[in-house]
């Protein structure tokens, strides 16, 4: 495939992954963390680039940013705290995972 070719396919994909993304609550959530199947992405990090990296089984990037702390598997301290502190996420299904980062609370302007 083209570089072109490649480049348009990926568009698409990246285009399918926003409107594919979705607000959730822990509540929702932690069906999919019972199996094992969340992945967290760190805030500041792009969300739909940690998508297409898994989307498109880029290992090598993945394994970057895994080392790097952009995305982790979801553990139990991570579900402790969502459970305590209930905040929103904005979630995109990469079957099988579930890729999720925390939306943070705008400050007040005072």
């Amino acid at each position: 495939m083209n570089s072109s070719a490649h480049h348009a396919e990926r568009e698409v994909l990246r285009a399918k992954l926003v409107l594919e993304t979705a607000r959730l609550g822990w509540k929702e959530l932690e069906r999919h963390f019972a199996r094992g199947d969340v992945i967290r992405v760190a805030v500041g990090t792009d969300l739909i680039d940690a998508a297409l990296l898994i989307a498109e089984n880029d290992t090598a990037t993945a394994q970057a940013w895994l080392a790097d702390g952009h995305i982790a598997r979801a553990e139990m301290h991570d579900a402790e705290d969502w459970h305590a502190r209930q905040p929103q996420f904005w979630a995109v299904v990469v079957a099988p995972w579930v890729l999720v980062q925390e939306v943070l609370k705008e400050l007040d302007s005072a």
